[in-house]
């Protein structure tokens, strides 16, 4: 796969954790103490989900030096999505202008891993030789639906953000890996919005679950027993030893995840790509706004292992020579 161009998107607004406090009647110091992040960027009142990541879009065709007709295939790739019907692909499609009929627009839901999915959906669907060009839109207002007054170790956890990728066939192929561990699955989530709750006969039961609900102790329990051993079968799947890797880039779920995943797995810190503490969790954007921001230390040859878990409980990674 050939990895053509990565664009981002960041609202302009980057709160900081003490302007959370003041907002939400914590402490000064509650937030980042809490949960290790400093600021995070917001959606203003006039920026969307489709907006975000239309602007990611074409700044990832940009990087390729690519017309926009040249996609023929849209993913979106995010957790949550602009609304339950229909996907969030066709906004997008619409957004760049792109005519009807010319390009397949979908989406892929793994939650956190939903970026490192469509990447594998991606290149299964270029290699067989039925589309020339792949955008993946990662685009996630992750500032929405926080339980800031009963939990802020959670809702000071996440920010808004963007990314796409053009990905063409060719290249090194991937190496990727996806396990799921159902057991955790009541562990994180947004329990209403889907057809578990209906809104009319049920409304005090829809409200109750609008909220995100974690249990982060219960998710570091169960990826602290299983992560390690997977990123071992990764590395022998892709052939790669912890040492041929240059840059690991994780799925930014919190500082204190990552300073733990880098201890578990046996990484040499200066190698993993560490946003979290200015851009926050930022959902399934996370792995790909990371991308963005280091794209200029990749180099033809760069061997990126990037790593993630998801609610669910799904462990992913995708091996990627450039």
């Amino acid at each position: 796969m050939n990895l053509c161009g990565i664009g981002s998107y960041l609202p302009a607004e980057l709160r900081p954790s003490e302007a959370c406090d003041a907002l939400f009647g914590q402490p000064q110091g509650t937030v980042e103490t809490l949960t290790g992040v400093r600021s995070r960027h917001v959606c203003a009142d006039d920026e969307s989900q489709i907006s975000m990541g239309v602007a990611a879009a074409r700044a990832a065709l940009s990087a390729a030096t690519m017309p926009v007709e040249d996609i023929d295939l849209i993913i979106g790739a995010s957790a949550v999505p602009y609304q339950p019907i229909p996907a969030t692909a066709p906004a997008y499609q619409r957004g760049l202008g792109i005519a009807d009929g010319a390009a397949f627009a979908f989406d892929v839901n793994a939650t956190c891993l939903s970026f490192l999915t469509a990447l594998e959906v991606a290149e299964s669907m270029l290699a067989r030789g039925g589309y020339r060009r792949a955008l993946i839109i990662s685009s996630e207002v992750a500032s929405r639906a926080l339980p800031w007054e009963t939990a802020p170790q959670i809702a000071g956890l996440f920010g808004d953000g963007a990314a796409a990728v053009v990905v063409e066939h060719g290249g090194s192929a991937i190496t990727s890996a996806f396990e799921t561990h159902a057991s955790g699955y009541d562990n994180c989530g947004i329990g209403a919005g889907g057809t578990r709750f209906d809104f009319r006969a049920q409304p005090e039961a829809f409200a109750a679950h609008s909220l995100y609900d974690m249990d982060g102790k219960a998710l570091f329990r169960l990826t602290s027993q299983v992560f390690a051993s997977f990123v071992d079968r990764l590395l022998m799947k892709a052939g790669w030893q912890r040492d041929d890797v240059d840059f690991v880039v994780p799925h930014q779920a919190s500082p204190m995840a990552l300073q733990h995943m880098i201890r578990l797995c046996g990484f040499a810190p200066e190698k993993v790509f560490d946003i979290s503490k200015d851009v926050g969790n930022q959902i399934a954007a996370s792995i790909p706004v990371a991308l963005a921001s280091m794209q200029d230390q990749l180099r033809p040859g760069a061997k990126v292992l990037m790593l993630g878990t998801s609610a669910g409980v799904s462990l992913g990674g995708v091996a990627l020579k450039i």
